[in-house]
């Protein structure tokens, strides 16, 4: 479901995500299902923290969910970004995960007392569970992951490999009046690491000796082994070579996405594309040439072969489209053939 963003099934590589999901799931359960009497300890009661200094309630609110559909959505969504952890690393995702957690705790505090002072209105209890990290995770997932067009709705509307990740998340959202508080909580406190400001990546981090013992201790329960079933798109000899298979095809995603929507810009303004505006450059193992605006139909493109054309021509494409689907695909054949048949 979401491997268009987060790369391989599984959590091959992820050992910290993997006791995100179970760790805490589990504990939710017992305290829903089994052990409700203890929840109250659980409860993220802005006032006894406060007022009552038991700051204890910050941790032990703040990593245990209360709701089963908090729990379910937050496990989805800490799934899809185990890429960061494979990206990474587990030290620095822990870090990520470590400073979002305590500064989102300050911001929730601000922003409570700001409200109360500003308007009036209290805040005594918030949603619980490990949730503003969560929503933290998508400043970094909207910045380093790359959008692709998987089909339109309507015509109008363009539904991309990153869409339903942002429905789950505006599900868990609006699943508690006060949810909002946490959710930017969690979006400030991603800015702030994402970018590093005030050197914050410096100051609020995993030490190197704490991340040893934790992978020396916590690794062999939590390791996955390596998914022997993968897409049929790697079919290298190593596991590099699978890797820089998997990159092309995403490259040529890239590629096909920003063409339909070139080719929707050019129905729309009654021209024609020039290709090279709307393809943005792609971050790839190999150069791409320079790719240059379409000619007319009269005109065949450099670059383009005139037995590709005609192979085109003969599935029943028009001169036109065929041009300029190659053109666009850098001559690539399949690439254009996959396009001009999606369309």
């Amino acid at each position: 479901m979401f491997t268009a963003t987060s790369g391989s099934s599984g959590l091959y590589k992820a050992p910290l995500t993997k006791s995100l999901l179970l760790v805490p799931t589990i504990l939710a359960f017992l305290l829903v299902v089994l052990l409700p009497q203890y929840q109250n300890f659980f409860v993220y009661d802005l006032q006894l923290v406060i007022h009552d200094l038991r700051i204890w309630r910050l941790i032990s609110s703040r990593l245990i969910y209360l709701d089963v559909k908090d729990a379910f959505c937050g496990s989805l969504l800490i799934y899809n970004f185990r890429v960061f952890e494979r990206r990474y690393g587990s030290k620095k995702y822990a870090s990520f995960l470590f400073g979002m957690w305590i500064l989102s705790a300050v911001f929730e505090l601000l922003l409570t007392e700001a409200m109360f002072y500003v308007f009036h209105i209290n805040m005594d209890f918030l949603p619980a569970g490990f949730l503003a990290p969560i929503f933290a995770f998508f400043v970094p997932f909207y910045h380093s992951i790359p959008r692709i067009q998987v089909t339109q709705v309507l015509g109008q509307f363009a539904v991309t490999n990153k869409s339903l990740v942002y429905l789950i998340g505006l599900q868990l959202l609006l699943s508690s009046p006060f949810m909002w508080i946490i959710a930017l909580s969690g979006l400030i406190s991603g800015m702030f690491y994402f970018y590093n400001m005030f050197q914050i990546q410096n100051i609020i981090f995993i030490p190197s000796w704490l991340a040893r013992t934790s992978s020396f201790i916590l690794e062999p329960l939590f390791s996955s082994a390596e998914p022997t079933h993968e897409s049929s798109v790697g079919m290298g000899a190593t596991l590099d070579i699978q890797r820089q298979q998997r990159m092309d095809l995403l490259d040529q995603q890239m590629l096909i996405s920003q063409f339909s929507q070139a080719r929707r810009r050019e129905r729309q303004q009654g021209g024609f594309a020039q290709w090279n505006r709307f393809l943005f450059p792609l971050q790839r193992r190999r150069n791409l040439a320079t790719l240059s605006p379409p000619l007319s139909a009269q005109n065949n493109p450099s670059g383009v072969s005139e037995d590709q054309v005609a192979r085109l021509m003969e599935m029943g494409f028009s001169r036109q489209d065929a041009l300029e689907a190659l053109q666009a695909s850098n001559n690539d054949i399949n690439m254009a053939t996959n396009f001009l048949l999606q369309h």
